[in-house]
């Protein structure tokens, strides 16, 4: 089988998925609307989606071994199809979020699917171009998503959002009857169904995914809700492990942490993407509420860092075989750790090329990263242990997302505080520069017809509204420069891998 023809087939259903879990966000107030729904009862259409995706993740080697690779695929991709166009039909926001769980469910399993299938089609001195392949998916998708959802719902509606999944679907279904083919060791299996492992997954992954999207608003453990969760979370994830370590037929096999590039490779590609996800998710903030950028120009700075990093990625699938990993996967945390650097370094009268630089800068790092991280992870492990190493892989690197913007918009939120607190000191009536400013503000506001006391309260609440943008802009250095610290923290770890697998185990089943 022609393996540009299987890379096709397996990448475009993947890409829709991935455009889905953040395509919603712009057109959350259209469907809030349209929906006559709350602000946070509307943010569980996000939720929902996301919740669903994490819990099938770690289970798709387990289900293709079930159910049969390729069966199981055309099932997910089906079942992605028919509830997009569900979603996009909704006519409440209770079948909205229940038809959204049914998405979560089906696109779970195409990112580790697709990457599974990619490896083994590929010979192993072609991995890195298979990687490049994928990395522009995962890369590109959450970039292009808001662009794309946002146009669409200003031009058409948000239902097309959902809608314009349906004809991918069915060419994508199409493509896999046609070009994919499962090996021998991933036909259908008949095995005794781990019910406990099921359920304790399904409940710790859950619990956590809805701790990390609503702790920031629910104020974190000040929350009863929010406690609770958290609790069911973490005892249920222990029990898991327990559970996992003693089945016969695991769920998901834990003992690929026997090795010790893939067990460090997964703590390096969290945090790599916590540092991705935190500065994407922020930049847009920043350019939006503090600089007065619209959602398209704020999408333009992000736009030429996607573009970066498919440049990169395909340079870097060229290199892989020439040059160390390890080099390059350090070349590339350090300057994923400099772009945020520079982004830590924004001020209110950053122009467009300043913004939009470190950005690129990011793009670049990420190409370096991701390709070299991948091959160093999977190297020792064997085709047969693919689907259940892709899943976890996969499984730590949305996790490490979810981590990341959960952080920052903490992090936001609590260091504007600090800083408003801070700041508000130096406002004294003694102060030369205070005193200078607010009569410069009473005479702007005497000058537009505001006369007495009005002009002198308006000249002070001036003053205060940029005293709240200095400390906002603050904030945003604070959160930018730990994320940098983060990242630089995960350099020694790229001398435990070994590429060959560092102490690979037996075979896994």
């Amino acid at each position: 089988m022609n393996k540009w023809l299987v890379a096709i087939t397996v990448m475009l259903p993947t890409l829709i998925e991935i455009v889905d879990t953040s395509v919603v966000n712009v057109a959350l107030d259209h469907i809030r609307g349209s929906l006559s729904a709350g602000i946070d009862e509307s943010t569980w259409t996000i939720t929902s989606y996301l919740v669903s995706n994490a819990i099938v993740i770690p289970m798709t080697g387990w289900l293709s071994r079930i159910f049969g690779r390729k069966r199981y695929l055309i099932f997910s991709i089906t079942l992605f199809t028919l509830s997009s166009f569900l979603c996009g039909s909704a006519w409440s926001l209770q079948s909205l979020v229940f038809f959204r769980i049914l998405q979560g469910i089906g696109g779970g399993a195409l990112q580790p699917l697709s990457q599974s299938i990619l490896l083994e089609t590929f010979p192993p001195h072609q991995h890195g171009m298979a990687m490049a392949i994928f990395g522009v998916g995962i890369m590109f998708g959450p970039i292009i998503g808001p662009l794309l959802g946002g146009w669409i719902t200003d031009n058409w509606s948000w239902h097309w959002i959902f809608y314009i999944n349906v004809p991918i679907g069915i060419i994508s279904i199409l493509l896999v009857m046609f070009f994919i083919a499962d090996p021998p060791y991933m036909k259908r299996m008949k095995m005794k169904i781990d019910y406990w492992g099921l359920a304790f997954l399904a409940i710790g992954l859950g619990c956590l995914q809805i701790v990390l999207d609503k702790g920031e608003r629910e104020d974190w453990f000040q929350s009863g809700f929010i406690v609770t969760l958290s609790i069911i979370s973490v005892i249920s994830l222990i029990l898991f492990i327990i559970v996992e370590m003693f089945a016969e037929h695991p769920i998901v096999n834990l003992k690929a942490f026997k090795s010790i590039s893939f067990s460090t490779g997964n703590i390096v590609m969290f945090f790599g993407f916590f540092n991705l996800f935190a500065s994407i998710v922020l930049l847009p903030i920043y350019l939006q509420t503090l600089m007065g950028y619209t959602a398209t120009l704020a999408g333009l700075v992000l736009g030429p860092g996607g573009v970066a990093t498919m440049v990169t990625l395909i340079i870097t699938g060229r290199l892989i075989n020439k040059v160390n990993p390890k080099g390059i996967l350090a070349v590339g945390i350090i300057v994923c750790a400099y772009a945020t650097y520079l982004m830590s370094q924004f001020n209110l009268y950053a122009d467009f090329y300043t913004v939009s630089w470190p950005r690129i800068v990011l793009g670049i790092g990420m190409g370096f990263f991701f390709i070299p991280l991948t091959t160093l992870t999977m190297s020792g492990i064997k085709k047969e242990d693919m689907g259940n190493a892709t899943a976890i892989y996969n499984l730590l690197r949305n996790l490490g997302g979810s981590f990341g913007v959960a952080f920052v918009t903490t992090i936001l939120s609590r260091r504007a505080q600090f800083h408003q607190f801070h700041l508000v000191e130096y406002l004294t009536p003694f102060d030369r520069i205070y005193q200078i400013a607010s009569h410069q503000g009473a005479q702007i506001l005497q000058y537009r017809g505001f006369e007495g006391s009005l002009s002198e309260y308006g000249g002070l609440a001036m003053i205060y509204r940029q005293l709240m943008r200095q400390a906002s802009m603050m904030s945003f250095n604070d959160a930018f420069y730990l994320t940098s610290i983060i990242m630089v923290c995960i350099l020694p770890l790229v001398l435990l891998m070994k590429k060959g697998g560092g102490g690979v185990p037996s075979k896994m089943n």
